[in-house]
């Protein structure tokens, strides 16, 4: 589910190479970018501008990433912010969601990933995630309602999260990792409390019908898809 408008995003970078080869690659995908080397700059733009998503980098001249987040945030920027770092620690992600970050990307990474994550922040800037549809169910973001072959199901507040971050990137597997990162920031309360979660919710919008939508791959993810 991509949206055929134009995505608008602010990249905020003092490494020239690793911006010049965000940006090429972003554009030639059909997004635009604007960038800033410094964090005075990319503040600056980040307030006067309207961007779909801000890539933000940690380090930076002048400013830092998490500052300018906090600030942004403060002054009720509510752009979605892509925040990526060298640094890949549990409390260096921590800090940064904490700032107000919305996803976290550690270098180096993946072109096609960083462009999949923009998208995906950018359709939920949009409300293109208010309603999902797949086969014959139907889940409504803003009425927290969730239906099955017209049945009405009760989901939990976790399942609801679960099945926001599994539409949003749907068809393609999400990572148990980034899964416990949207529900408890990456510190679950036990080992198992995941496969717990997705046990229960399973339950309620797989079982009772012919075709399972939650699928799992050993070791890699889940997926919200026909098969």
């Amino acid at each position: 589910m991509t949206s055929s408008a134009k995505i608008m995003v602010l990249l905020i970078e003092d490494d020239m190479d690793i911006a010049g080869t965000v940006s090429d690659y972003l554009e030639l995908e059909g997004v635009e970018c604007e960038h800033a080397f410094d964090g005075i700059r990319g503040f600056e733009l980040a307030q006067q501008s309207n961007y779909d998503v801000i890539l933000l980098d940690v380090m930076l001249p002048f400013r830092d990433g998490i500052n300018i987040c906090k600030e942004l945030r403060a002054n009720s920027v509510d752009t979605p912010i892509l925040m990526f770092t060298a640094r890949d620690t549990l409390e260096d992600k921590l800090q940064g969601f904490q700032a107000g970050a919305d996803d976290y990307l550690v270098k180096p990474f993946a072109m096609e990933e960083l462009l999949m994550r923009t998208r995906v922040l950018s359709r939920r800037r949009s409300g293109e995630f208010k309603k999902f549809n797949l086969l014959d169910l139907s889940i409504d973001f803003d009425k927290r309602v969730v239906t099955r072959a017209g049945k009405d199901i009760k989901v939990s507040p976790t399942g609801w999260t679960i099945l926001e971050v599994l539409s949003q990137n749907s068809p393609k597997l999400v990572s148990r990792s980034r899964l416990e990162m949207a529900l408890w920031q990456g510190q679950p309360p036990d080992t198992n409390a995941l496969k717990t979660h997705l046990y229960k919710l399973r339950q309620r919008i797989d079982k009772p019908f012919q075709h399972n939508l939650i699928h799992t791959v050993a070791g890699q993810g889940v997926a919200l898809r026909e098969v």
